[in-house]
């Protein structure tokens, strides 16, 4: 690649899991989660009030854990492996994101059932980016990404299948 502003690398990779208003779930997504990264996850709770849902702000409804750097390479490989390293086009979307769901977290190499959980999945959201990116989060003269130096869906894909292997199926 000529410029290396236009390279592109993984911002983060989170993994989240949605429990609804059942506290057992909750704990159970929570030692997933920390069994899975090495880390503690942290709990959502809603933000808004439905009340033929019964949510109201403040209930914990799911947990998630976020993962930078070289760590979250190193990780994303292990849950790409749970996958066959096999994702369909409808997992990516416009603006360089992926996300798909690992269906049982015994798939995922290294880690152990564990009798106190059961069986559980969990959803994985990579989020990719290109250097300059950072002028839409800064807190000074914050500034929206040119469209020519976004990621679209060809440029995510191809970043996946050159750095990791990724076989892209259709979608369906």
């Amino acid at each position: 690649m000529d410029n290396p502003m236009r390279s592109i690398r993984i911002e983060k990779v989170t993994l989240n899991i949605g429990a609804g208003k059942d506290p057992k779930v909750l704990e159970k997504g929570l030692k997933v989660l920390k069994s899975v990264t090495g880390i503690a996850p942290v709990k959502i709770v809603t933000q808004k009030r439905i009340p033929t849902w019964g949510l109201r702000p403040g209930l914990p409804i799911g947990c998630k854990v976020t993962i930078r750097g070289k760590a979250g390479e190193t990780l994303l490989r292990r849950l790409l492996d749970a996958r066959s390293f096999t994702l369909t086009e409808s997992q990516f979307d416009d603006h360089g994101n992926v996300s798909f769901g690992i269906p049982e977290y015994i798939d995922i190499p290294g880690v152990k059932y564990d009798p106190d959980i059961g069986i559980m999945g969990l959803q994985v959201c990579i989020t990719l980016e290109r250097p300059g990116f950072r002028v839409k989060r800064r807190r000074v003269r914050r500034a929206p990404i040119a469209a020519r130096h976004m990621i679209r869906k060809q440029d995510a894909m191809g970043f996946l299948q050159q750095s990791f292997d990724v076989k892209i199926g259709e979608s369906g």
